[in-house]
């Protein structure tokens, strides 16, 4: 089949200025526990987006793990790839594609470093295996083969057997959103976008875009 033949109708739902809730933080938590509840695969992975100080952007999926009025949350290397970029340059950007609810959300802010109150909080609350993995890994590094994790987990696991302590290269950040869309398919390629932009008195204004 030629891939510029794929496609599908987008008729599970809408999104409408009336039905949307005033909230984008609680527009996407509604949104999300209908992901969640309609056992929609991986509904907490989310790609996001950096730009290096070369002005190239990249990629990758990440697992968001809170959120509140403060912002979205995730955990990863500081000295990863993702973590340089967001050292020289804090602005970020978040998406969440629900395939099966034909739904988008993208997310625009500034990042910034989780307390480390917070980040040992989430590290202890890992699995043995994955703490290891955090101090086995040097994310984003060359190396030689597969074989160099392996050992290096075996390294650390006798070193610190079953208590290993945070990374102090490893943490949580925290996106602040300075703008939010949420997307719903529509027939005949009419989708429904909203965008959300914080107003000067306080609160969000919400307007609709073409999609």
């Amino acid at each position: 089949m030629n891939i510029a033949d794929l496609r599908k109708s987008y008729e599970k739902a809408e999104l409408s200025e009336t039905d949307s809730l005033a909230d984008p933080l609680k527009q996407f938590d509604l949104w999300l526990q209908q992901a969640i509840q309609g056992q929609v695969p991986e509904p907490n992975a989310m790609t996001l987006a950096t730009v290096g100080s070369d002005l190239r952007p990249s990629t990758r999926v990440v697992l968001i793990k809170g959120y509140d009025e403060r912002g979205i949350v995730w955990y990863t290397n500081y000295e990863s790839r993702k973590g340089r970029e967001l050292a020289g340059n804090p602005f970020a950007a978040l998406q969440f594609h629900w395939v099966e609810l034909e739904r988008v959300v993208r997310i625009e802010g500034v990042v910034e470093k989780v307390s480390d109150e917070e980040s040992d909080a989430y590290f202890h609350s890992r699995p043995l295996d994955s703490r290891i993995g955090a101090w086995a890994s040097p994310q984003s590094e060359v190396i030689e083969g597969r074989g160099v994790l392996v050992a290096n987990a075996a390294k650390f696991g006798a070193k610190f057997l079953l208590q290993p302590p945070r990374p102090p290269h490893w943490g949580g950040y925290r996106l602040k959103p300075e703008q939010w869309q949420f997307w719903q398919g529509r027939k005949s390629r009419l989708h429904d976008r909203l965008r959300y932009t914080p107003q000067a008195g306080g609160g969000w204004r919400r307007e609709r875009l073409a999609p």
